[in-house]
């Protein structure tokens, strides 16, 4: 039987902690049997885990990993830097005899600090990710995928990202209709569409306050609906385009229709989600020349379709349908 270690420690999330609990715990083989053994451990000789609103006790210690074919780092609140006493050496050493390490959420700081991650693509939940990677440069983060799997290692993103890497593991490990069956148990589609680009919040493009482009910036997220040039945007700001786009760098560290793409985007998200308006009419309201060219910008940036947006962050209300047709 495939054994699961789930490594526990101080400030561990509760829910990055179940999760791998619940979903490989749940896993049934066509026969009836029980595909996996999970065991939850910490390097704590107490064997107690403060998981914030409650405590943990472990029944496994570290020498569990040693035992496991899959470790599965939990996030925690705070992650640790060292990782407590034991725990780097005792994951290198699993990982030197063949074993499988996964992470969910901002349990890749954890994996990052062991050195494992280096050189690799990994991921984590979008919020953190910029932090992974200022904390461990020679770890490639990609914020925009649920799960990366580099074969041996597997790191996912925040919070449901992580049943979608156990589930894929499990698909892995026994076919696609044992991970099918396993995605049933936990209301679970086995493969979601996008990744967790869909779900960043793309706030409006800043506008740095008392700066010499604060006036057009506020102009530009006004008209944003409009078939702006450059040339136009420019005269706009009273400048030449060359030092336009130079005052953009400098102040923005992006050009003016870069910005304005953005500026885009984040108003075609706050008609998705608030409006029952067809795509259509929402590409030209955003300021998009075609909803084809809506929709492809649009998936390019967020990571999945308008469509697809709108129907992970609106509730269509009762008879709205209809507003909806060509969408």
């Amino acid at each position: 039987m495939h054994t699961v270690a789930v490594l526990a420690l101080d400030g561990v999330v509760p829910f990055d902690l179940s999760v791998p609990v619940d979903t490989f715990g749940w896993v049934r083989l066509p026969d009836g049997r029980e595909a996996y053994r999970v065991r939850v451990c910490s390097p704590y000789p107490s064997g107690e885990v403060d998981a914030g609103p409650f405590t943990v006790r472990t029944p496994y210690g570290l020498e569990a990993l040693a035992e496991a074919d899959t470790i599965v780092l939990p996030g925690v609140e705070e992650p640790p830097d060292p990782l407590p006493d034991g725990v780097a050496e005792a994951l290198r050493e699993a990982a030197a005899n063949g074993t499988r390490i996964a992470s969910i959420c901002v349990g890749a700081f954890l994996f990052a600090a062991t050195g494992l991650l280096d050189g690799l693509r990994a991921t984590t939940h979008w919020f953190a990710a910029r932090e992974l990677a200022e904390r461990y440069p020679k770890v490639t983060v990609d914020p925009d995928v649920l799960y990366v799997d580099n074969g041996q290692f597997l790191t996912s993103a925040g919070a449901a990202a992580a049943l979608d890497m156990c589930l894929h593991m499990i698909r892995r490990d026994h076919g696609s209709a044992v991970a099918a069956q396993a995605a049933r148990m936990c209301v679970m589609p086995l493969e979601r569409e996008g990744g967790q680009a869909q779900f960043i919040v793309h706030d409006m493009p800043p506008t740095p306050a008392g700066s010499t482009l604060e006036p057009v910036l506020r102009w530009l997220q006004d008209h944003c609906d409009r078939d702006l040039t450059l040339d136009e945007i420019a005269s706009r700001a009273g400048m030449s385009t060359r030092t336009l786009n130079r005052r953009f760098r400098e102040q923005t560290g992006t050009t003016p229709l870069r910005w304005l793409h953005r500026a885009r985007i984040r108003r075609a998200q706050h008609l998705l989600e608030t409006t029952a308006h067809p795509v259509e009419r929402i590409a030209a309201q955003a300021g998009f020349g075609s909803p084809t060219a809506f929709r492809e910008r649009f998936r390019r940036v967020v990571g999945t379709s308008p469509q697809g947006y709108r129907k992970a962050f609106r509730g269509i209300p009762r008879g709205a349908a209809g507003g909806l047709t060509g969408a």
